[in-house]
Formats: C-alpha cells, sequence, structure tokens
C-alpha cells in the first residue's frame, strides 16, 4: 500500500460527502464524487459548486463529478462511503461485484443498519468479507469542514497502515486528523449522539434551558459508555472526539439536524413537519429504533434513547417523556458497570 493516496473515489453527494471530497481534493487528491441523481451530479459538473447544499464554495479542478459507479471503482482503489445508513448496505452490494479483491474502503456515514441494528462494519464483513476498512468521524459539521475552519476527527480502521493513509488524506491546513483501532467505539459515538441530540432538541424546544441540556449530554454520555462497554468499545475512544467530541457539538449547535428535529418537536411540530423543514436525511431518526434493539439484544438500560424511541416511534409526548425521565428511582450517579 502506497504511504499516501492520490486518488479517491467519494460516494455522496450531499453536504457531508462534498465537505469531504472538498477537503481532499485541497490536499492534492484527485477526487471523483458520485451522486444516485444524474441531473444533480450533472449541475455540480456545470456549476462546479453543490449549490443545493453548500453554496458559493467552489470546487478545485482536481474534483470531478460522476453518476457512474463503474467509474468511481476505476478511478481509484480507495473507495470513501458517505451515503445515509439506510442506503450503506445497497450501496455496498451494488459496488460488490465492480470491487476488485484490493480495494480498500472507507465510509464517514454515521448510522445503525434499520431493522437488523447492526453497525457498519458488520455489514461489510457480510458483503465483503476480508477487506481492509476504515471508519470517519468526530465532531465535524459538512458547512465549516468545506469553509476549511479548524477541524478535528479520527479515523479508525481494521489495518493500522490503512488508518495512517486515510489520517494522512484529510491532514493538510486547518484539519487535525487522530487515528485508532476502536472501529466499534467510533462507530457508536457517531451514531447514538444524534439519537441524543435530538433529546438535546426537545428540552430546548420545550424552553427547560441549559441545566436540562447539560444534564441530558452528561447522562447520554452515560448511556454511550454503558452499550460501549458491552460491545466491546474502549473508554478511552468514548471520551475522545468521536465520542464526547462528537456529542457536545450535535447537541449544542443548530447546524445539527438531529437537534434540530427535537427542536420542532419540542415547539409542538410533527415529525414529517420537522424533516420537511430540513429537507436533508435525518440520522437519528432511523438510528433510534436500530439503538432502541441494539441496547434490548445487549441487555443495557438506555432511558433517554428509550424515550426519545417512544416519542418518534410510539407518539408519546415529550413532555411526558421528560416526567419519566425525572420520575426514574434514586440511584448513585457511578454505577455504571452494573447497567443499573
Amino acid at each position: 500500500m502506497a504511504s499516501r493516496l492520490s486518488r479517491i473515489s467519494v460516494y455522496g453527494a450531499g453536504s457531508w460527502g462534498t465537505a469531504l471530497a472538498l477537503q481532499l481534493a485541497r490536499n492534492g487528491i484527485d477526487v471523483l464524487l458520485w451522486g444516485r441523481l444524474p441531473e444533480h451530479i450533472e449541475q455540480l459538473s456545470q456549476d462546479r459548486e453543490n449549490t443545493r447544499y453548500l453554496p458559493g464554495i467552489k470546487f478545485p479542478k482536481n474534483l470531478r463529478c460522476s453518476a457512474q459507479l463503474k467509474a468511481l471503482v476505476e478511478h481509484s482503489s480507495y473507495q470513501l462511503i458517505v451515503v445515509p445508513s439506510v442506503g450503506f448496505r445497497n450501496l455496498v452490494q451494488q459496488l460488490k461485484p465492480l470491487l476488485p479483491d484490493e480495494h480498500r474502503i472507507c465510509w464517514a456515514t454515521k448510522g445503525i443498519e434499520v431493522g437488523s441494528g447492526k453497525l457498519l462494519h458488520q455489514i461489510l464483513n457480510e458483503e465483503v468479507p476480508g477487506r481492509s476498512y476504515a471508519v470517519v468521524s468526530g465532531p465535524t459539521f459538512a458547512l465549516e469542514v468545506a469553509k476549511g475552519l479548524p477541524t478535528a476527527m479520527t479515523v479508525a480502521a481494521n489495518d493500522p497502515e490503512l488508518a495512517n493513509v486515510v489520517a494522512r488524506a484529510f491532514q493538510g491546513g486547518n484539519f487535525r486528523v487522530y487515528t485508532s483501532g476502536d472501529v466499534i467505539g467510533v462507530e457508536l459515538g457517531g451514531a447514538i449522539k444524534n439519537v441524543l441530540a435530538i433529546a438535546a432538541g426537545i428540552s430546548d424546544g420545550l424552553g427547560y434551558g441549559a441545566n436540562a441540556r447539560a444534564a441530558l449530554i452528561t447522562r447520554g454520555l452515560a448511556e454511550i459508555m454503558r452499550l460501549g462497554r458491552q460491545l466491546g468499545a474502549h473508554e478511552g475512544t468514548l471520551m475522545g472526539l468521536a465520542g464526547v467530541g462528537d456529542l457536545v457539538l450535535t447537541c449544542t449547535d443548530d447546524q445539527s439536524r438531529n437537534r434540530r428535529l427535537g427542536l420542532a418537536l419540542g415547539q409542538g411540530k410533527s415529525i414529517q413537519q420537522a424533516v420537511d423543514e430540513i429537507g436533508q436525511a435525518v440520522e437519528g431518526l432511523k438510528s433510534s429504533h436500530s439503538i432502541h434493539m441494539l441496547a434490548e439484544q445487549a441487555g443495557v438500560e438506555m432511558p433517554i434513547c428509550q424515550q426519545v424511541h417512544c416519542i418518534l416511534y410510539q407518539e408519546l409526548p415529550p413532555q411526558q417523556a421528560v416526567r419519566e425521565l425525572l420520575s426514574r428511582q434514586l440511584k448513585a450517579e457511578f454505577q455504571e458497570r452494573s447497567n443499573a
């Protein structure tokens, strides 16, 4: 494997995929960006910017676009998937017959498969076993990455050399990257924080204030740690950029679609109204059900995530969800290893 990659294929021409493609291109890498809608890709090629999601940020000459999966696979042996989690397996299945054995698969998707509760690396192991793979995650908003504002993130891989190659590809300018071998921890942190951001948004939408938000973030982190321990994640990962870093970012800033969904629900809007207003995929909406399943399978208590699931899938009024959280039995704060 080369010590530094020169070409990469990026799948997903939404705000996040485009932002990562921009960062890679700024670092001198030849990037080919894919989107599932040919008309959108044609527009990107004509405008030389993503006017729908990141208006005003021009594409470098070494960032090109294509709607042909075969062209992406032929462009590079490094594949970076940045589609919503609901479409992750389908895209991998489409790529499977096209991928040579030496191709490496990376992803910056944050979520858990709907229906199965499987983490994304498990999907890869099922569909394309035996591959080197890496996940990119951390406290990152697409617009700030696209603008080149200071950002830090983590790359975790099942192959240390691949982690270093991907980290070097992204590192540059105001972008700082750390490496890890804890794929499970990085995946869990990126998925669960979306559900907790919905909870924080609901609380703020109800007008419950900064105290409640801080409590939700702190106890939400305890829920991430509980599930992480049960599934084999490293505690250090969950206390790092991909865990607490991403959690704080997503729960406290209105650039977060998940937080905005929660705000709308707290203000009395329906889920459909909120999703229509946001206009992009809201990962926590799908992940909530998957995390609920995963927690039940693992025998881990996650009361905040459970109440969000009840609001989203059982029509529980947000005010009642808060009352149920506050009326839970008294307990010591640090009994986490008992899952109490």
